[in-house]
Formats: structure tokens, C-alpha cells, sequence
């Protein structure tokens, strides 16, 4: 529902359906437009110039009006949920077909005009969903329907759109006087240009790190040579391929200090006040809609439903977490202890990574360098695709010579295995390059809806930035990487395989604090010798991994847990912080509390002079909803339990899965899914278990 589209500005949800109103002649459809497709057809992205994505934002932004003219025309007498509420659905199906494909260029194209023209026009889509979430009369026909018969009995996905969609018109200020709502216009419009320039600020921001010899020792060698320049520095990057390794396996202590000052700068000069400027508009927004804090705003309809109940989350994990953090810590103080020849009292946020390396490589044996060697990225992918398929009972068949935006870039139709019917299709964008998106996610193209032609088949890209194989050696992905790659592959997953009557409610189109548990409840499928022994193969010998590796890194595998998972209670804290109650013309800035939090939460001490939030992007599409990562993780591992007792490889569970979480997206509450799916009620015993808490 628009509570997707609006009030999460950022969270990238997408179709490419164009719905056909009858060629009417008021539209001038674009010939031979890469982003304007037939039903169900795939985009040319291939042959994407400058102009196309703006000349299809206006074809479809004017194909919007005129469906909502078409609504606006019945008698509210003659008012069906086909003739008002689907149609509205179909507004943003058609808005959808080039906001996705757009935003996706926009943030992996290579060509500069085309990434700006893909922000500009998410943009422009945006402006007009505000409009359209302020518009009286739609907002009319909406209540006019609701008084009806009809609405009174409809029971299901139907009856729980409508009243979603009451819910959203409330908090887009309807019940307030007319000059509020052009004021919660004006507000919603300023946030999206906000939420823009602080994303481009992160993505365009480029900043190396020039280290000697004697600095990038305990590197590996591959990884030196592809950074060695000609008046022999080493270019040490931002990026995570170049950053990750440096901070974990780097011995100089100076070195990780000056990169991790650099990393925690970036878009300080731009993107502070841009913060404080979204913090403030967020407040305005509330102030006018009536809520005390951003964070209640956020919470009503979600899982939490109150900031309450997140504090209480935090709180309640923060002390949980304590002992097993202060158990980790003690650790890597010992080691630090015997190697610095000194009594260490203290690890700092630059010597994190190492210590945490050394612990696995000192108690457990555990070289992680060793373990990539087992990771090669084909051979994790052809695993992953085993684990996914026989779970799902579905097929991947990948695309030859397909119409793509880079040429690193692959293809793949997915077929369910019984029917042999096409489900969907996804592209894997899984190396760096210059301007691309820094992180991993899942950016959908098409989302599922049923139309009068069949049902829309959903298309996904995975976007991540693993090390790109090179002349000195393939792709090693770390455990890690890998852990990541099923991660996200879940959110692709849950995006394909959806069912769900609506776009509205298609794939991942649910609640934002349990969007995360589909995708984080298939991680684990990498700590199981089963499911790891189908792909985990040494990269030059194809041995198999042994067991007795596979043993350390399970026995490793909760090293550091307090510690990471008190991070991310941090970064949840911050946000939260961020936006219950805190005023960025008080006498505290973003940076004072980022410190206060970072040294109460966390075991590592604030750097000084380091500004995270400038580049912690979440703050802008998660914005009071960071917590959501742990808070859907309790519902991941309670879901994982099932596996765990009747097989991780087992097919019939694996078909409960997609039948009942992933194809029916946010159709039904999350703990109903749930619930359904554990055959009980959950609770956080397997959540416990999996930190290493009992």
C-alpha cells in the first residue's frame, strides 16, 4: 500500500506493468522505450540512453491520472472494491513500472546522466505520490466505499486494504483542516528531496587511503598486488572489498586508526546538515499529524506498534547481551595483552576486526583467509541456487546473451519445478565498480500482481559489491560475504516468489519490522555441514571443505556475538534516539549523542573527530525503524527452529515456507504468518540459543 511508497520514501519497491487504458490519446505511449514493456516482458536495459527513464516517468505519471480520473468518475453509489480500491492498486502498479527500473539505474548505471535522470525521476514519482496521498477526493471515494455494504463484509486481504488504506490517509493528515494538509504536502515533498541528496552524498563520495609497504602488512598477497601503485603506496578505498580486509588483517595499528577515521568521514562535509535538516522536517511532520516523535509515527503500523515497545526491545536485549560481550572482550584482551606486552584495557573501534581475527585464529585455529579459499563466488552461487531450488521446489534457468546494464551482470528465469510454469526472473549485479551502490540489497524491477491477462511475474535484482575476480585469483568470498549472499537472496526470494492478489502487498511489502526475518531466517543455512557441503569447495584442488574446519568455524561461529549483536543495539538506539524526542537545534549534535551511545552500548570506545551518521544511510530509509534487523531476527531463528528439528534440507518444510511466508507477503499480519508457520506462538528461546546466550 502507499505506506510502502510514502511514508517509506526509500525502500525500493517496484513492477514494471504498463496497464493499458484503452490507448486513450491524451497519453503519447514512447516507442521503443527500454522501461515502457509489454505484459510481462523483459526491459531492454541494454540499450538505455539519456532520456528514455524521464520521457517514461511522464508516460506513466500521466497514465496515473488517468486512472485516477477514472475512480473519481464512478457515482459513490456504484462504488465496488474492483472500481475504487484495485484501481487505486493499479495507480501504483503503473507508477511502479519505471520508478524501480529508474531508481535501479540510478544507483548501478554507468553512465553519470542516467544515474542522475533515475534519481531525478524518483524524485518527480515521489512529489506525485505526495500529491496523491493528499488528494481529497480520492480520499473521498475511499470513506464514500467504505460506508458501503461491500466493505462492510469483505473479509481477507481486501478487508485489511481498505482499512490499511484508511490508516495511511490518516497519517497523511486527513482530518485536519485544508492548510495542514498542504502543509504535510509541503513537508513530505521536502523530506524525499532530503532523502535524495543524503543517499547521492554516500554513493558519490570517493575518498583513498594511501598506505606503504611497511602498512599493508598481514594483507594478502592478491589482495596487495591489485592495490600496489606505480610509486609503490598501496590504494586502500572505501569501498567494502578494499576496507574490510585492511581493518581486519592489517597489523599496523596506525594504519587501521587512520583508514577507520576516513570511513567514519565520509559525506561529513555535506551530509550533517542534511540530517539535521530530514530530523527537523520529520519533526514538523509530526508536530502537524498530531504524533510526539517520529518514532510513534513509524511504529503504528508495524509489529512494534509504539515506541514503547521498541525501548523495551532494546533494553531488554542491551542487558541480555552485556555478559556475553563483556565474555568477548576479555578475550581479545588477552591477546592483545600478550602482543602489545602490556596490560590492554581497552579495544579500540579501529582494532576491532583484528582482534576479533586473531581470537579465531589463536583459540579456534580458524584462519579466515583459509576458510575463503573454500568460497569461490561460482561455486557459492551454484550452491546457494541448490539450497533455494530444493527447498522451493523451483528451477533457475539462466538467460543467455540477456539485455543487461553491465556486462558483469547475469540473468535468470525461475520456473516452479512441479507446474514447470514461470515464476519470475532476477539479475545478479554482484561485483564493484565506480558510482555503483556500496551495499547489498535486493532492488525489485517488476513486483506480482494479478491481472485480467494472468498474474504479473515478479522481477529482482541483487546488487552487492563481493570481491571481483581478477588476474591473480577468482572471486574468495568470506564466510561473511557468504552469510550475506543468502541473506539477500532471501529478500529475492520472498520478492519472486510472491502470490499476493495486490502489488500492494506483493513480496516484500510488509511490515518494515519483519521484512528482514524471511531473508535472515535463511542465513543460517551457512553454518549447516549439510547445506555447506554442497558448495563449500577449495577453489584450486575442488576438495570438498573438511570437517574439522567445518567444526572450527561452528565452534567459532558465536566468537564476538555479544559484541556484534550490542552493535547493532547501538546502531538501533541511535536511530531511535535520532527520533523520540531529539531536537537538532538543542544543545547536543548528532555526533554527541552518536559518542555518548557508542561508549555506553558498545566496548569500543568513540573516535574522536569521526562524524558515522553522515554515511549510516539507514538513517534515511530506516529512519525509527533500524531496530527492525533485530527485532525480526527473533521471529527469523523461532521460524528456523522448524528446520532445525525436521531437516534443513527438508522439502516439504521448505514448501510450508514459501506457501505460507513468502508467497503471501503482507496479504496477512506477520504473526499470523508466523504463527501459522510454527503451528504455536513464538518466542526468543531460539533467538538465545543462536547468540550463544543458553
Amino acid at each position: 500500500m502507499k505506506r510502502n511508497i510514502i511514508a517509506v520514501v526509500f525502500i525500493v519497491i517496484a513492477v514494471a506493468l504498463i496497464v493499458e487504458r484503452n490507448e486513450n490519446p491524451q497519453v503519447n505511449k514512447p516507442s521503443a522505450n527500454p522501461l515502457i514493456v509489454e505484459f510481462n516482458e523483459v526491459h531492454d536495459f541494454a540499450n538505455l540512453r539519456p532520456g528514455h527513464i524521464e520521457r517514461a516517468t511522464k508516460y506513466v505519471l500521466e497514465s496515473a491520472d488517468l486512472i485516477l480520473s477514472d475512480i473519481l468518475s464512478v457515482p459513490n453509489a456504484d462504488r465496488t472494491f474492483e472500481n475504487t480500491m484495485v484501481e487505486i492498486d493499479d495507480i501504483y502498479v503503473i507508477i511502479e513500472s519505471v520508478w524501480s527500473p529508474g531508481y535501479l539505474m540510478g544507483s548501478t548505471h554507468t553512465n553519470k546522466d542516467i544515474r542522475d535522470e533515475g534519481l531525478a525521476s524518483s524524485q518527480t514519482i515521489q512529489k506525485y505520490l505526495t500529491d496523491l496521498s493528499l488528494n481529497d477526493d480520492l480520499y473521498n471515494a475511499v470513506v464514500a466505499f467504505s460506508k458501503s455494504k461491500e466493505a462492510q463484509q469483505l473479509i481477507g486481504y481486501k478487508k485489511k486494504f481498505l482499512e490499511d488504506s484508511l490508516l495511511d490517509y490518516k497519517r497523511s493528515g486527513f482530518g485536519l483542516p485544508k492548510e495542514k494538509r498542504a502543509q504535510v504536502k509541503g513537508i513530505f515533498n521536502e523530506l524525499a528531496d532530503l532523502g535524495l541528496e543524503f543517499s547521492k552524498n554516500i554513493s558519490d563520495y570517493q575518498d583513498t587511503l594511501f598506505v606503504s609497504e611497511d602498512e599493508i602488512k598481514g594483507l594478502p598477497e592478491n589482495y596487495q598486488k591489485e592495490r600496489l601503485q606505480k610509486n609503490g603506496t598501496y590504494a586502500i578505498d572505501m569501498s567494502y572489498p578494499s576496507y574490510v580486509p585492511f581493518m581486519d588483517y592489517a597489523v599496523s595499528d596506525d594504519a587501521r586508526k587512520k583508514l577507520k577515521f576516513r570511513f567514519n568521514n565520509r559525506a561529513v562535509d555535506s551530509n550533517l546538515s542534511v540530517l539535521n535538516d530530514i530530523i527537523r522536517k520529520r519533526r514538523e511532520l509530526v508536530d502537524v499529524l498530531g504524533y510526539k516523535s517520529y518514532a510513534e509515527y513509524r511504529t503504528e503500523d508495524r509489529m512494534a506498534k509504539n515506541p514503547r515497545n521498541v525501548w523495551e526491545f532494546e533494553n531488554d536485549l542491551k542487558s541480555k547481551l552485556r555478559a556475553k560481550g563483556e565474555m568477548d572482550i576479555a578475550e581479545m584482551l588477552k591477546i592483545k595483552s600478550s602482543r602489545t606486552n602490556s596490560n590492554a584495557h581497552v579495544i579500540n573501534v579501529w582494532e576491532a576486526g583484528f582482534y576479533e581475527n586473531l581470537v579465531l585464529k589463536e583459540n579456534f585455529d580458524l584462519d579466515p583467509e583459509e576458510v575463503r579459499q573454500y568460497f569461490e563466488f561460482n561455486n557459492v552461487t551454484e550452491g546457494l541456487f541448490t539450497v533455494y531450488q530444493r527447498l522451493f521446489n523451483v528451477k533457475f534457468k539462466k538467460v543467455e546473451d540477456p539485455s543487461v546494464w553491465h556486462e558483469d551482470v547475469l540473468m535468470y528465469e525461475v520456473y516452479d519445478k512441479t507446474s514447470k510454469e514461470l515464476i519470475g526472473r532476477f539479475y545478479l549485479d554482484m561485483f564493484p565498480r565506480a558510482n555503483k551502490y556500496g551495499h547489498a540489497a535486493a532492488f525489485s524491477v517488476t513486483m506480482g500482481k494479478m491481472t485480467a491477462d494472468g498474474y504479473q511475474k515478479p522481477t529482482t535484482s541483487l546488487v552487492c559489491n563481493f570481491p571481483k575476480p581478477t588476474e591473480f585469483q577468482p572471486s574468495l568470498l568470506t564466510h561473511d560475504n557468504v552469510e550475506t549472499y543468502f541473506h539477500e537472496f532471501g529478500h529475492l526470494v520472498h520478492g519472486v516468489l510472491t502470490q499476493a492478489p495486490l502489488m500492494s502487498y506483493a513480496g516484500t511489502s510488509v511490515a518494515r519490522d519483519f521484512v528482514e526475518a524471511p531473508s535472515q531466517m535463511l542465513e543460517n543455512w551457512v553454518w549447516q555441514k549439510e547445506s555447506l557441503s554442497l558448495f563449500a569447495k577449495h577453489y584450486e584442488t575442488g576438495e570438498v571443505i573438511p570437517d574439522a574446519l567445518l567444526d572450527k568455524m561452528i565452534a567459532a561461529k558465536n566468537v564476538n556475538s555479544g559484541t556484534k549483536a550490542l552493535q547493532q543495539v547501538y546502531y538501533g538506539v541511535l536511530d531511535f534516539t535520532l527520533h523520540d524526542g531529539y531536537n537538532p537545534d538543542g544543545d547536543k549534535s548528532t555526533t554527541d549523542i552518536v559518542s555518548k551511545l557508542q561508549n555506553e552500548i558498545t566496548f569500543y570506545p568513540y573516535q574522536e573527530g569521526t562524524h558515522m551518521e553522515a554515511a549510516f544511510g539507514h538513517l534515511n530509509g530506516y529512519g525509527a525503524a533500524y531496530y527492525g534487523y533485530k527485532w525480526s531476527e527473533v521471529y527469523a531463528q523461532d521460524m528456523f527452529s522448524i528446520f532445525e528439528e525436521k531437516g534443513i534440507m527438508n522439502e516439504e518444510q521448505g514448501m510450508r515456507y514459501r506457501e505460507i511466508i513468502l508467497e503471501k507477503g503482507g496479504t496477512e499480519e506477520p504473526l499470523t504468518l508466523v504463527k501459522e508457520f510454527l503451528g504455536r506462538e513464538s518466542n526468543s528461546d531460539a533467538f538465545m540459543r543462536s547468540m550463544g546466550l543458553e
